[in-house]
């Protein structure tokens, strides 16, 4: 087994062996499905993505949540992901996942070291944006859910940020945005 770039197989045991309960489990094997539905369809457009990273990454984005359920899970699935052995490109994808990013003020007001937390590639950028779209485990919803339930919440900054790449992977697609 190479814990660098697990299979989906070994991610899911990964997660269960973190003790990730069985609906975050079930969640991110959906984000994977649609983050995998949307890589492939990019790929038919030419755009080279490397597909096993993002499976590997969607099934392992929420690994934090054996530990906390706060915002915070993306930290601490960094730590767990690199107590794993995982890849770096993974531990992005962890890191980067959460509200369609973090900016530095953001981390800071939130205690966080200071570091990237904007997807940067197309990779991370698919995975964030596929577990925006899928609610729990039921597949996707319309991205103005998530926008909503952002804004309701008070967070128009990563409202906007999700707007944003929703955007963007719907041009790559060549579909319209609502």
């Amino acid at each position: 087994m190479n814990p660098q770039l697990p299979n989906r197989e070994q991610a899911i045991e990964f997660l269960r062996e973190t003790n990730c309960p069985p609906q975050i489990i079930n969640h991110c094997i959906a984000v994977a499905n649609y983050a995998l539905e949307i890589a492939r369809k990019l790929q038919e457009k030419d755009i080279n993505l490397d597909l096993q990273l993002i499976e590997a990454g969607a099934l392992l984005h929420d690994i934090g949540r054996s530990k906390t359920h706060s915002v915070d899970h993306a930290i601490a699935g960094v730590e767990v992901a690199k107590n794993l052995g995982l890849s770096p490109s993974i531990v992005n994808i962890i890191k980067r996942h959460v509200g369609a990013g973090i900016t530095p003020d953001e981390a800071q007001q939130l205690g966080w070291s200071k570091d990237n937390y904007i997807p940067q590639t197309l990779e991370e950028k698919i995975v964030c944006y596929a577990d925006k779209r899928v609610d729990n485990d039921k597949g996707a919803v319309p991205i103005q859910t998530e926008i909503k339930r952002l804004q309701k919440a008070g967070f128009e900054q990563a409202a906007e940020r999700v707007r944003l790449l929703h955007i963007e992977i719907t041009n790559l697609l060549g579909e319209t945005h609502d």
